[in-house]
This record gives structure tokens, C-alpha cells and sequence, in this order.
């Protein structure tokens, strides 16, 4: 009995990490990455929320010049970054994913839930509320959500994507290699999902304004679904092999 219920413990573990790593989710959140980017750089202060590079950059120069208080503001979003990988790091033990049904689910949902209470913040609160809050929401994304059909990627910035995508290219090109080839085409449908999510950003939230957050909420909705619908077919090869 015991051994059947340790059986059962890790097929589900198998069961996150199979799910989190599929095509069709990289996508949409992609996509997700794309827009908030987009949404915090037109309508929200002119930064972008997802890479915290800028940041430290801009921390660095602004403690240069001694523009302590201006220093600190860009210091709050690293710092909502680092508390996002924490928490994702809480969220995804293998620990947790034996007492909820899979801990990726948990992760888009507290997406959802952030992005929605952010649609609700207008103009003319501080642009630094939204940027933290994108902040930690991209952290937590990026550090749940790592693995493209067994290859490390990002969902929220490009840079990484590009490189492996090239490398590969070059490798599938020179080496004639079928799975460096099919590697290269699931990095650039990323990249350019990613491009796609940025022009819809760009575009809805000069249109839409402050709630034009919310197209990325209703794309999570569908990646929530996309989710569960992978779990089920999962879970219903499970049991026939049962």
C-alpha cells in the first residue's frame, strides 16, 4: 500500500513538471512577458518591469551622483524580484506539489490575481506601486516556469531565447542535427510570441489604458485552462495504466 501511494506521489510530481514545460504554455506566457513589458514602458512611467538589469543600472547611476532617494525607488522592484523567486522557490517543492495539485497551477492563479488588482490602479497613483507589482509578478513566472521540452528558456525577456536560438541554429546548420533544428523553432515561436505580446501591449494600452492589464489576465485564464486540460489527459493515462 505504501509503496503504491509513493508510486502514485511521484507521477505527480512527473505530472508539474511535464505540464509547466509544454510548448503551448511557453506561449502564452510569453506572451504574457511580452505585454507587461510593453503595458509598464507606455503606461506606466516609461520603465520596463520584467528585467531587473535596467535597475541596478539606473540604481548604480543615480547613487553616483548622489540621488540617494532616487536611488532607493529603483533599488524596491530588485528587491520585489528577489521576493518573487522566494516565493516561487516556496511554492514549487516537490514538498508542496503533494498538497496542492500542482504547484505551477498556484503560481498562474497569484499571477491572475496581482494583475487583476493591478488593472484597478489609476494614472495617477505612483507609477513605482505598478512597477514592484510586476516586478514580483514576473519573478515568480520566470523562476517557475524555466524548462521548454527539457531546454532552459525565459518567458519574460528575450536576450537568453536569441542566444539559444542562434547557437542551435548554427549547430542544426553546420551539423546537420534534426533536434538542435526542432530546438531552434521552439525558441524563436517563443521569441516571436514574446514580440507578439509586446505589440498588443503597446498597441491596447495606448487604446485601453491602465486596465489594459487585463488582456494578460485573461490570457493566464486560458493558461490555467491550457493546464488543466494537459492534467486531465495526464491523469487519464494514469489510470489505464493503473
Amino acid at each position: 500500500m505504501t509503496k503504491m501511494l509513493t508510486l502514485k506521489n511521484e507521477r505527480k510530481i512527473r505530472l508539474c513538471n511535464f505540464t509547466s514545460e509544454s510548448v503551448e504554455l511557453g506561449i502564452l506566457l510569453a506572451i504574457v512577458g511580452g505585454f507587461l513589458d510593453a503595458y509598464t514602458f507606455v503606461g506606466r512611467g516609461g520603465v520596463f518591469a520584467n528585467a531587473q538589469t535596467g535597475n541596478v543600472v539606473l540604481m548604480g547611476i543615480e547613487a553616483a551622483t548622489g540621488e540617494w532617494g532616487q536611488a532607493v525607488l529603483h533599488a524596491v522592484p530588485i528587491l520585489a524580484f528577489m521576493v518573487g523567486v522566494v516565493v516561487a522557490e516556496m511554492i514549487k517543492k516537490p514538498s508542496m506539489c503533494l498538497f496542492m495539485q500542482d504547484s505551477e497551477r498556484a503560481v498562474l492563479i497569484l499571477e491572475t490575481i496581482v494583475l487583476f488588482i493591478v488593472g484597478f490602479i489609476p494614472y495617477t497613483s505612483p507609477s513605482i506601486i505598478v512597477t514592484v507589482a510586476i516586478s514580483f509578478v514576473s519573478s515568480v513566472q520566470i523562476s517557475s516556469f524555466r524548462k521548454l521540452v527539457g531546454s532552459t528558456y525565459s518567458t519574460t525577456m528575450v536576450t537568453g531565447n536569441l542566444r539559444s536560438a542562434t547557437q542551435e541554429a548554427y549547430i542544426a546548420f553546420t551539423k546537420k542535427d534534426d533536434e538542435s533544428a526542432r530546438r531552434t523553432i521552439r525558441y524563436s515561436t517563443i521569441n516571436l510570441s514574446f514580440l507578439s505580446g509586446a505589440i498588443l501591449g503597446g498597441l491596447l494600452t495606448s487604446f485601453i489604458g491602465v486596465k489594459a492589464v487585463w488582456i494578460p489576465v485573461i490570457v493566464l485564464i486560458f493558461s490555467i485552462i491550457l493546464f488543466n486540460s494537459e492534467r486531465k489527459d495526464m491523469n487519464a493515462n494514469i489510470e489505464i495504466q493503473d
